[in-house]
């Protein structure tokens, strides 16, 4: 089963995000509260707690957050799943998958400190389809299978 280990934000561009206990996920908007929110295409970051599981091995004090994630999961290989995927994340929360992975910043600390980032290559953006409470411990299904 594919659920959410944490949900993070950060409520001014520039920092990192922090895990909280829940986000509200909005049309046209992304997360309530999140500096990157906006009607655009990359409403709402995820990255596969396996992917930072493998930068754990090389810098182990990575918290939720680090990558810029805003949803951390487990048991689904996020960066499969095509443009266009959707996902129902809780009890009524939709997200569709619009991009996959992203260009580094030059200057991102993880990348600094240990050479490399998982970001790019394997997190995800999504946009919201269906408004709802996203918490850590919700499951997550894909539903176009």
């Amino acid at each position: 089963m594919a659920n959410v280990v944490s949900v993070n934000i950060s409520e001014k561009k520039g920092q990192m995000k922090h895990e909280v206990p829940s986000i509200e996920l909005k049309i046209k908007h992304g997360i309530v509260g999140d500096a990157h929110a906006g009607d655009w295409h990359r409403q709402v970051s995820m990255l596969a707690e396996e992917s930072v599981d493998k930068m754990r091995v090389i810098l182990p004090t990575l918290v939720h957050g680090a990558f810029a994630e805003n949803i951390n999961t487990r048991g689904i290989s996020l960066m499969t799943q095509p443009i266009g995927t959707r996902m129902k994340i809780g009890d009524s929360a939709v997200v569709e998958v619009t991009q996959i992975g992203k260009e580094c910043h030059n200057d991102c600390a993880i990348k600094q400190a240990v050479g490399k980032c998982v970001m790019p290559t394997e997190g995800i953006f999504v946009i919201v389809i269906e408004e709802g409470t996203v918490k850590a411990g919700d499951e997550i299904v894909i539903l176009n299978d």
